[in-house]
Parts: structure tokens; sequence; C-alpha cells
């Protein structure tokens, strides 16, 4: 089952952050309240995670992260990356049903075919044991391809400076950078008002 999964490439990216305005505009007083502001939310979201978390996550990761997020680009990037996970996540959901539809195409077939009770109820055994096998070789295509796609999002995150992120295929650290990400999701809907 060969696939081809949507890319995450810089121009992609670049298509994302084309309409962002330039933080730069901001003055340095502007930018250093937004900065505090920023922090404040990020402390808000961490003091709401689990405390094995909030160990793990330091005010200064915060800090770092609030940083890297004066440029908005930073939010117009995760959406992107949002979006194609989304595509992905459709299209490999896709993949599996198509094989459960081809098995069950195949035992029509064969129902259609034998006649001899004893002989389609042997059948029916080995394509269920065939059946299981190619489900369980699917799905461990299909995790490799979401493992990657991790992977390649949190590369383009570490490369577009995103404190926090950088390619790892440690459970706990996916899980911080995880929290991060929800983080980011959650201020991005927040609008930021320099005149409070």
């Amino acid at each position: 089952m060969e696939t081809e999964l949507p890319s995450t490439s810089a121009s992609a990216l670049a298509a994302c952050s084309a309409e962002v305005p330039d933080f730069t505009e901001l003055t340095p007083e502007l930018l250093q309240r937004k900065l505090y502001f920023l922090v404040d939310q990020l402390k808000q979201m961490h003091a709401q995670l689990p405390e094995n978390y909030q160990i793990r996550i330091s005010y200064e990761l915060l800090t770092e992260l609030a940083n890297s997020l004066l440029n908005d680009t930073i939010f117009e990037i995760v959406k992107g990356l949002m979006e194609i996970q989304n595509v992905t996540e459709k299209h490999l959901l896709t993949l599996r049903k198509q094989v459960e539809t081809d098995f069950e195409l195949e035992m029509q077939e064969w129902r259609s075919k034998i006649t001899d009770p004893e002989e389609l109820s042997h059948i029916e055994q080995l394509m269920q044991v065939k059946h299981s096998k190619k489900m369980r070789e699917t799905d461990m295509k299909l995790v490799a391809l979401l493992d990657q796609k991790v992977r390649d999002q949190q590369s383009t995150l570490h490369k577009a400076g995103v404190a926090g992120f950088y390619v790892t295929d440690n459970a706990k650290e996916i899980k911080i950078q995880m929290f991060l990400l929800d983080f980011i999701i959650r201020l991005s809907r927040i609008k930021f008002e320099p005149n409070k």
C-alpha cells in the first residue's frame, strides 16, 4: 500500500504566512507588553496542567515560547500544520476503510460461489485470518506514516524557531510538545489588545 501524504514543505508554510503582518511594526514598548501578555496567558494555561507536566515545562521554556510567538507567523504555521494533519488523517482513514471494503467484497464473492456450508465456513475462517493479518500490516504502515508526519511537524516548528520543538520519538517529550501546541492554538484565539 503506497500512499502520498500532504506535504509540509517550505512553500506550503510560506503560503500560510503570506498575509501575516510584520511584528516589527510594533514599538519596543508594545512588543514588551505583548510579551508580558503572552507569558501571563501561558502561565495560566501551564497552571491547568497535571503537576507531573508542570514540572517538565519550565518558566524559562514558557518565556522562550512567548518570545517566539511575538511573531504571529508561528500561529499561521501551526494552523497550516493542523490543516495538513486533518487532511492526512482523513486520507489514512480512507485507506484503512478501503482494506475493510475489499475484505467484504471478497467475502461476498466467496459466498456467491460456494454453496456447501461446511466449505464456506472453512473459507470464511481462512479469509478472516488473512484479513486480520492484512489489517495489522495496514495499521502498522499507517502508524509509521503518522509517526513520520509528527517528525515532519516537529522539524518544521523547530526550524521556525518555536521553543520546545525538536525531532523526538520519546512519548513523554511528544506529550509535552502536544501541550505546547495546545497553548499556541489557544493563544491564537486570544486577541492581544495593546492599549489595555
